[in-house]
């Protein structure tokens, strides 16, 4: 992440994280008071969001760090806990909905971690279990070289034992994670996908093997992992694709260490797509058999989906009949055609992967 600039909003000057990046040489930084300076400044660029992610603004989180997972009407939900530590992300992926998310469409990190660790203390003191992530917003590991607060994270999640910490990335950032007093309390997380579409889709992200190589590191280091295969992409040839990935995955990493595999097809708002064909042409994402969803989403006509989960979930569970697959935001009918059951049956899909989180990571309610 070489940004071209860095703003820093005059509400957050005093912050140590901000002093600290204040005093690397050779940044170009500028003090701004109002978000609007940002809009003049991408304003007139040919490409906005490309323009954006050359940027870096460093401001506070003005509203709650912890979110509920905003889910969707009519299909489940696992019932994620979003710490929401920045907006956007300096990868460059077609399909992305963050492109069309934030205005203005900035790498926004939010420097007020004590108030995050405040707010952290004063929610652990709830019943039961909670799954926490960072990586819904922005990537959990882009800011690694601006930032220990993974690292105080971890740190943090390894004192307690009802919470469980994902970080999710495309990136193979992980280095701080070795040697971290983790007691399993953090689990590391990747996008998964096919090759063709990494290259073809996922524009600055890591290869698959190399996100791979990295997932077998942490597992060296004791860490549990999960995987998440979405979005999914149809085209020809893609089952056997995804079935090689699969089998690549297992070659890595032991079943017995993965808490989760979630798997989710191909869907966006439609104001999306007009965004997709401009900034990347070549892109055939926008031209599959799609129709909108429940939620007004594009999705894949549902045969469709049907057949390739079916494939993927066939294979998973031949290769891994323990691990704890679920699907992300798909409704009861795909889950009873695919998996023989419908979440409710189980005590629901936030059940399902609580039990695992415990069974995994040693929390207790």
């Amino acid at each position: 992440m070489r940004f071209k600039r860095i703003y820093i909003h005059k509400d957050v000057r005093d912050e140590p994280l901000v002093k600290q990046i204040q005093s690397r040489p050779n940044l170009p930084i500028k003090m701004i008071d109002s978000i609007e300076t940002l809009h003049a400044d991408l304003a007139h660029a040919d490409d906005p969001i490309k323009r954006g992610k050359d940027v870096l603004l460093l401001s506070r989180q003005k509203g709650r760090f912890l979110k509920k997972c905003p889910g969707t009407q009519h299909y489940n939900c696992c019932g994620y806990q979003i710490l929401h530590i920045g907006n956007f992300c300096s990868m460059d992926c077609s399909y992305c909905i963050l492109q069309s998310y934030f205005n203005p469409p900035v790498c926004q990190f939010f420097v007020n971690h004590d108030d995050l660790f405040a707010e952290l203390e004063a929610q652990e003191q709830m019943t039961g279990v909670a799954r926490v992530g960072t990586g819904e917003f922005t990537d959990s590991f882009i800011w690694e070289q601006w930032s220990d607060l993974n690292t105080r994270l971890v740190q943090w999640f390894a004192t307690q034992n009802r919470w469980i910490l994902e970080l999710k990335t495309k990136t193979v950032a992980v280095g701080k994670l070795c040697g971290q007093d983790h007691r399993r309390k953090t689990i590391a997380a990747w996008s998964l996908n096919t090759p063709k579409i990494v290259r073809s889709e996922e524009q600055g992200t890591a290869s698959i093997g190399a996100r791979l190589r990295a997932a077998q590191k942490c597992a060296s280091w004791g860490y549990p992992l999960a995987f998440h295969f979405d979005p999914i992409v149809l085209y020809e040839g893609c089952e056997k694709d995804y079935e090689a990935v699969i089998r690549a995955l297992f070659e890595h990493v032991s079943p017995e260490n993965i808490v989760w595999i979630s798997l989710g097809t191909l869907r966006f708002m439609p104001q999306l797509k007009p965004l997709i064909q401009a900034r990347f042409p070549e892109s055939k994402i926008p031209y599959g058999e799609l129709i909108p969803g429940l939620d007004n989403k594009m999705r894949y006509f549902k045969p469709l989906r049907i057949q390739i989960y079916r494939h993927m979930v066939t294979i998973l569970h031949g290769l891994a009949p323990d691990v704890t697959v679920y699907f992300c935001m798909e409704d009861d009918e795909i889950w009873e055609k695919v998996m023989g059951f419908i979440p409710a049956e189980k005590g629901g899909l936030s059940a399902m992967l609580d039990e695992s989180a415990m069974r995994h990571c040693g929390l207790r309610e």
